[in-house]
C-alpha cells in the first residue's frame, strides 16, 4: 500500500520525495562507511506486505514511527506498502548487504560521519532523538533480543529449511567428499617401473584335462619389449588416433572423453572408450587394477593415471602400453607384428596399412584375421588418423588397403581336438567374468571336465561310423556325454580339426529334436500325477483338431490300434498320443495352447528359454513332438532328470581355476529337483523299453539303459539320446548341401560351404566374400532315421565309456499316479461264455526286437544281432511324413551358433 494510510485510494498518489520507512537492515548499517560510490541502482520494490523499518537496532514493528502521516514519523496503523521508485534525478541507492554485513550508502559525497540522507537529496539528520532517545536508536545498554528472532514463516514455507542451512550442509558434504578424495589420492602409490613391468609380463595360462595333470593347451605369448624408438611412428599415430586422440595433451584422464563415450555408445557410433591410454597402461601395470571390476578399481585407476602422467614422459607411457596390450595372436607390438606379418616385419618396419590393422585389433583382440568387423574397424582407424593429422594422413582413407596376414603361427596349439576344448572352456570362463586378457596373462591353471580317453573315443567312434554313411562329406555329426550326477561334460565330438573348421557341433548346432523331445512330455505327464497305465490315442489326437494346427489335426498313417498305454506310446514313438498328452496337461492348467507344463520341465532341464518360447509361438503343439531346436549337449544334460532321480545340474566344462595353489574360480554345479524321484523312475521304465522292443530294439549295451530315437520330417535330422545312471549321451546328425544362388551343388571344404569360387580364396572372384558367399548351406534329407547311424554311434561310444565301470541299477518302478484314459481301453468286456479276447497285435512287434527278456539288450547272452548301417533297422513306426505329423526343418540355414 502506498501514499496515505487507511483505506486505499482510488488511484495511488504520486510518490513523495521523502524517504520511506527504514528497512530492517538499516539497524546494522555502518554509517562510517557510507562514502562508497557504486553505480546508480534502479528502484527496489519489496514484495507485498513488506513492513517498514523501526528504530535503529530494533526489528520492524507495527505501530507509529516518528513523523507525520505519510512521512517520516507519521501515524502508520499498518506496515508501509511497496516502496515507490526513486524519483528522476536520484543519484544513489541502497545496496542490500548479506546477512549481518554493513550496508553502504551509494550516493556521492556522503560523509563518513554524516547522518543518513534522503534519496535524491542531501544528507539529513536522523529522525527522532539521539541514541536512546525517543525515535532514536537504542543505546548500548538497551539490548533487545528481538533482533535475533527470525521472521516467522507461514504455510508450506515453515517446513522448508533455511537456505543458509542448506548451503552450509552442502558445503560440509562437498568439503568432506573432496577431503576424502584428496586423502585417497595422496595415499595412492605410483607403481615402480620395474615392478610394473614384472606385473605386466605375467606368465600365460594352461588348460588341463580333468585329471589336472595332463595339459591340453598353453595360452598366452611371451612379449618382446622394445624401446619407443623402435616402434614405427605410423603405429604410434594409429593407436593414438583410434584409442585416445588427446593423449599428447591430456593429464592422464579425459573428462570430455568419458562424456563422449556415453553419448557415442547411446547413439551407436562409439569409436573410442572412456579410458585414456594412460589409464589403460595403469590398468595393465598396477597391482589390483587388472581384475578387480569395481568402482574402487576405477577410481584407483584414475588416481594412478594422473600420477603417472606427472612422473612419466608421454613416450614412456606409450612405450609401456604398446609393449603389453593384447593384439590377438600376441601380446606386445613387436611380437604382434611378427605374428601377423612374418618374422621379417618388426615393429619399426610396419607400413601405414599394417599399423592401422594392428591398431584396429586393440579393441577386440579375438577377431579373426580378416572378419568383416575387423575390416570395418580398420576403416575407422584410417579415418581417425586423417582427422588427427590431416597434413600427414589426409589422403589415407582413399589410399589405405586392408593388409594380408600370414597363417597364425600359434595354430598348432589349437589343432585337432584341442581347439574345440579350449574354445568351449574359454566361452564358459567369459560367462563367469574371467576375461580373455586375464586368461592370456594371469598365469591360471584351468582344469576342465574333459576325460582324455573318452574325448579320443568319441572322435574314433564317429569317424568309424561315418565311413559307412552315404554322402558323408555333407553329413554333420555331434556327440556330447555328460555325467548326470554333477553336470560335467566328460566328452564330446565337435569336429576333427579346429583349425580347419572351428564350428563346434554339440555346442553350436541347434537342430529340431524330433521324437527325442517326447520324454520331457512324459516327465510332465507323470509328475502331474498320471500313470504309465493311461490309455492314449493311437491313431488320431483328442481332440481331433488341435488349436493352431491344420484341419484334421495330427494323424498317424499306420494301421495300429486306437489306444496305447504310455509305455507303448514312448517305445513306439506315437505322435498322436504325445500331442494329446500335452493338450490334456494344458486343459488341467487352464491355458490351452500355452504348453506351460511341458515348457516348465524343459526350462528346468536347462534348455534355452528364448528358443523354447519362440518355437511354441511358431509351432504350437508340434512343440510336444520335437519341433524346438536343441543342441546335443543340452539333450545329454536334459536326460539327466531320468538318470539322476529327477535332479538336474547345468552342464559345464570348468572343474576349477587356480592361481598358484589357490582355487579362484570353483566348479559350479547347483542341483535342481525337476520332477519327483517316483516320476523319474516310471519314466525310465518306458525309456528302457525303447532299447528292448521299441524303435531302437536290440541296440542296448548289456546293462540298464534307456533312451529315445528322434527323426524329423523328411529325415533331415536324426537323433538318439540315451543314458545309464553313470553317463548320459546324445548323438545328432544332419546333412547340408552347399548350393550357389543358381542352385548348383558344390562340395564342402573342411565341412564348410566355400564362400569363394575356385580352388582357394586367393584365386576367387573378388565379388565373393564372407558377407556375399559363393555358396550357402541348404539342409536336405539324410536318408536314414535316428534308429540307424545315430543309435549305432551312441551304442559304440557307451560301450567304451562303461569299460571298467560297475553295473549300476536304476531305481525300481514306482508305479505312482492314477490312470488318465484319454481314450477308452482297447480291451473289450468279456463275453458270457468267458471267451478270452487277446489285445490286438501291434504292427511294430515283429520288427526283430528282442521284446521282454531277462537279459539286457546288447549283452552277449542275449545273442541278438545288431543290424549294420545298411541293413534293416527298427525305425519309428509312426514317423511317416504326413503333414503336420512331424515338424519340418527349415530348408536352409546359415551357421549361427546356438550359444
Amino acid at each position: 500500500m502506498t501514499g496515505g494510510w487507511g483505506a486505499p485510494p482510488a488511484q495511488p498518489p504520486a510518490p513523495r520525495p521523502g524517504p520511506p520507512g527504514r528497512r530492517q537492515e538499516a539497524a546494522f548499517e555502518d554509517t562510517a562507511s557510507m562514502g562508497a560510490v557504486p553505480p546508480p541502482a534502479g528502484p527496489r520494490q519489496p514484495g507485498p506486505g513488506q513492513p517498514g523499518t523501526g528504530q535503529m537496532g530494533q526489528p520492524t514493528r507495527i505501530g507509529r514511527p516518528p513523523g507525520g502521516p505519510g512521512g517520516p514519523g507519521g501515524n502508520l496503523p499498518f506496515p508501509q506498502g511497496p516502496r515507490p521508485a526513486a524519483p528522476p534525478g536520484a543519484t544513489g541507492a541502497l545496496q542490500r548487504p548479506a546477512e549481518g554485513e554493513a550496508t553502504q550508502m551509494m550516493g556521492a559525497g556522503a560523509s563518513a560521519g554524516g547522518g543518513r540522507r534522503r534519496r535524491g537529496g542531501p544528507p539529513q539528520p536522523l529522525p527522532g532523538g539521539g541514541p536512546g532517545g525517543p525515535g532514536g536508536p537504542k543505546g548500548p545498554d538497551d539490548f533487545d533480543d528481538d533482533d535475533d528472532e527470525p521472521r516467522r514463516r507461514t504455510g508450506w514455507r515453515r517446513f522448508v529449511p533455511s537456505w543458509k542451512i542448506v548451503v552450509a550442509g552442502v558445503t560440509v558434504v562437498v568439503a568432506g567428499v573432496f577431503g576424502m578424495i584428496a586423502i585417497a589420492y595422496a595415499n595412492t602409490p605410483v607403481p615402480d617401473k620395474n615392478d610394473a613391468q614384472a606385473e605386466a609380463l605375467a606368465q600365460g595360462s594352461t588348460v588341463y584335462y580333468s585329471d589336472g595333470k595332463t595339459p591340453i593347451a598353453h595360452l598366452g605369448t611371451k612379449r618382446v619389449i622394445v624401446d619407443i624408438s623402435k616402434i614405427s611412428p605410423l603405429l604410434q599415430d594409429a593407436v593414438i588416433a583410434i584409442e585416445n586422440d588427446t593423449f599428447r595433451e591430456d593429464s592422464g584422464i579425459s573428462i570430455p572423453a568419458m562424456f563422449r563415450s556415453v553419448w557415442m555408445t547411446a547413439t551407436g557410433q562409439q569409436l573410442q572408450g572412456a579410458s585414456t591410454i594412460t589409464q589403460q597402461m595403469a590398468r595393465n601395470y598396477y597391482d589390483g587394477l587388472s581384475q578387480d571390476v569395481s568402482v574402487k578399481r576405477k577410481v584407483m585407476e584414475i588416481f594412478v593415471a594422473v600420477k603417472i602422467n606427472k612422473t612419466m614422459e608421454k613416450d614412456e607411457i606409450l612405450e609401456q602400453y604398446l609393449n603389453t596390450i593384447n593384439f590377438g595372436r600376441a601380446y606386445g607390438i613387436e611380437a604382434a607384428a611378427q605374428a601377423y606379418f612374418g618374422k621379417k616385419v618388426t615393429a619399426a618396419k610396419l607400413d601405414v596399412n599394417q599399423a592401422a590393422y594392428l591398431a584396429a585389433r586393440v579393441q577386440t583382440p579375438s577377431w579373426s584375421a580378416d572378419e568383416p568387423a575387423l575390416q570395418s574397424r580398420f576403416k575407422d582407424v584410417v579415418n581417425a588418423m586423417a582427422k588427427l593429422d590431416p597434413a600427414k594422413y589426409g589422403n589415407l582413407p582413399q589410399t589405405a588397403k586392408f593388409p594380408k596376414t600370414i597363417k597364425d603361427p600359434n595354430l598348432n596349439e589349437m589343432g585337432g581336438l584341442k581347439g574345440y576344448m579350449v574354445s568351449v572352456a574359454m566361452h564358459e570362463l567369459k560367462e563367469r567374468g574371467l576375461k580373455e586378457d586375464a586368461i592370456q596373462s594371469g598365469g591360471y591353471k584351468i582344469v576342465t571336465t574333459f576325460d582324455k580317453r573318452l574325448m579320443q573315443t568319441a572322435q574314433k567312434v564317429v569317424k568309424n561310423v561315418m565311413r559307412s554313411v552315404p554322402n558323408s562329406r555333407e553329413v554333420h555329426a555331434s556327440l556330447a556325454a555328460v555325467d548326470p550326477t554333477n553336470g560335467r561334460v566328460i566328452a564330446f565330438y565337435g569336429g576333427d580339426d579346429y583349425v580347419k573348421d572351428n564350428w563346434n557341433e554339440p555346442f553350436d548346432s541347434a537342430k529340431q529334436a524330433a521324437s527325442a523331445f517326447k520324454p520331457y512330455v512324459l516327465a510332465a505327464w507323470l509328475d502331474a500325477g498320471y500313470s504309465l497305465n493311461s490309455w492314449l490315442p493311437g491313431n488320431k489326437t483328442v481332440p481331433e483338431v488341435i488349436p493352431g494346427q491344420a484341419v484334421g489335426g495330427f494323424k498317424n498313417d499306420h494301421g495300429g490300434p486306437s489306444a496305447v498305454n504310455a509305455i507303448t506310446a514312448t517305445s513306439a514313438s506315437v505322435n498322436t498320443a504325445y500331442v494329446s498328452m500335452a493338450y490334456k496337461l494344458d486343459q488341467d492348467a487352464g491355458k490351452i495352447g500355452e504348453l506351460d507344463p511341458v515348457k516348465q520341465i524343459v526350462l528346468d532341464a536347462g534348455f534355452s528359454e528364448d528358443r523354447m518360447t519362440k518355437d511354441i509361438d511358431e509351432h504350437h503343439y508340434q512343440f510336444s513332438i520335437g519341433s524346438a531346436p536343441v543342441t546335443a549337449v543340452e539333450q545329454a544334460a536334459g536326460y539327466s532328470i531320468f538318470a539322476n532321480a529327477g535332479k538336474h545340474v547345468n552342464y559345464h566344462v570348468i572343474k576349477g581355476v587356480y592361481q598358484g595353489k589357490e582355487l579362484v574360480h570353483p566348479e559350479r554345479k547347483p542341483v535342481k529337483q525337476v520332477i519327483s524321484p517316483e516320476a523319474s523312475a516310471d519314466a525310465v521304465v518306458a525309456l528302457e523299453e525303447v532299447l528292448k522292443s521299441g524303435t531302437a530294439g536290440g541296440q542296448g549295451i548289456g546293462r540298464p539303459a534307456g533312451g529315445k530315437t528322434g527323426t524329423n520330417n523328411e529325415e533331415k535330422e536324426a537323433w538318439f539320446v540315451g543314458f545309464t545312471p553313470q553317463v548320459s549321451t546324445a548323438v545328432g546328425m544332419y546333412r547340408e548341401e552347399c548350393r550357389t544362388k543358381s542352385g548348383k551343388v558344390v562340395p564342402p571344404v573342411n565341412a564348410r560351404c566355400p564362400y569363394w569360387k575356385g580352388k582357394s580364396p586367393e584365386n576367387s572372384d573378388p565379388k565373393f566374400t564372407m558377407t556375399n558367399p559363393y555358396s550357402t548351406p541348404f539342409e536336405v534329407s539324410l536318408g536314414f532315421a535316428g534308429a540307424s547311424f545315430p543309435t549305432r554311434i551312441w551304442r559304440e561310444f557307451m560301450l567304451e565309456a562303461h569299460k571298467n565301470k560297475p553295473v549300476a541299477q536304476f531305481p525300481p518302478k514306482a508305479g505312482v499316479g492314477a490312470p488318465q484314459d484319454i481314450v477308452p481301453s482297447p480291451t473289450p468286456t468279456p463275453k458270457p461264455e468267458d471267451e478270452v479276447v487277446e489285445e490286438p497285435t501291434l504292427p511294430w512287434e515283429d520288427d526283430g526286437g528282442p521284446g521282454e527278456s531277462e537279459c539286457f539288450p546288447g549283452a552277449p547272452e542275449c545273442e541278438v544281432d545288431i543290424p549294420d548301417a545298411g541293413g534293416e533297422v527298427p525305425v519309428d513306426p509312426f514317423s511317416s511324413p504326413v503333414t503336420p505329423t512331424q515338424p519340418q526343418a527349415p530348408p536352409a540355414q546359415s551357421r549361427q551358433s546356438a550359444r
